[in-house]
């Protein structure tokens, strides 16, 4: 009961900062205003958000379990960038939002690239979401079983997901709609996977 309760206050704050920065944009909203509308203190919103920018990416912390798990709970076969390849097409047929497809993405894109702050902390999170998965690539199969090793591994996904994600965004962006680059996506992840196993033969 109490985590449901942490949960739902954790999703009431957020919720209440996205309609905030996409409105007004993010630099132009304060913390203390995103309390007021979330009817919590502002030492509560640092409690669940340490920082501004994660109340807007608010997802960080799913993608790094989601990745977690894809790795570490993929089939007894299955190598870790096939379950990768399995989790980024969930995603997207679910219209998650780290699948990056989705109606009224768009707004969120905007929001992003509006604001040097959340730009910065975007590219920070793929920096620590590709340690994270090195990690998990050494944790899989040891150095040796990644050409140039685990790190390198774990660069070369994280780029081609990056590259296929922002893809995504900049059509979105362009007012292409969701279902028809949802359906185009399908293709890009299906040949930026195909390549990656290419470029990682029998270690991905």
């Amino acid at each position: 009961m109490r985590e449901r309760k942490k949960l739902r206050t954790r999703q009431r704050i957020s919720g209440e900062a996205t309609l905030l920065f996409i409105e007004r944009g993010f630099d132009n909203v304060t913390v203390a205003e995103v309390a007021r509308a979330a009817e919590v203190s502002t030492m509560t919103v640092f409690n669940y958000f340490p920082r501004k920018e994660d109340l807007f990416l608010d997802r960080i912390p799913e993608a790094h379990e989601l990745v977690t798990r894809a790795v570490r709970e993929r089939g007894a076969d299955e190598t870790p960038l096939a379950a990768l390849r399995r989790l980024a097409f969930g995603l997207l047929a679910r219209r998650h939002p780290l699948g990056g497809v989705g109606e009224g993405f768009a707004y969120f894109w905007q929001t992003v690239l509006d604001s040097p702050a959340l730009r910065a902390r975007g590219r920070e999170a793929v920096e620590e979401i590709e340690n994270t998965l090195a990690g998990l690539l050494g944790e899989a199969a040891g150095e040796e079983g990644y050409p140039g090793g685990a790190r390198l591994a774990a660069a070369l996904i994280v780029a081609a997901y990056r590259v296929a994600y922002a893809g995504a965004a900049v059509r979105q962006l362009a007012g292409d709609p969701a279902d028809e680059v949802a359906a185009d996506q399908e293709a890009v992840l299906r040949r930026t996977f195909d390549a990656l196993e290419r470029a990682l033969p029998g270690g991905g």
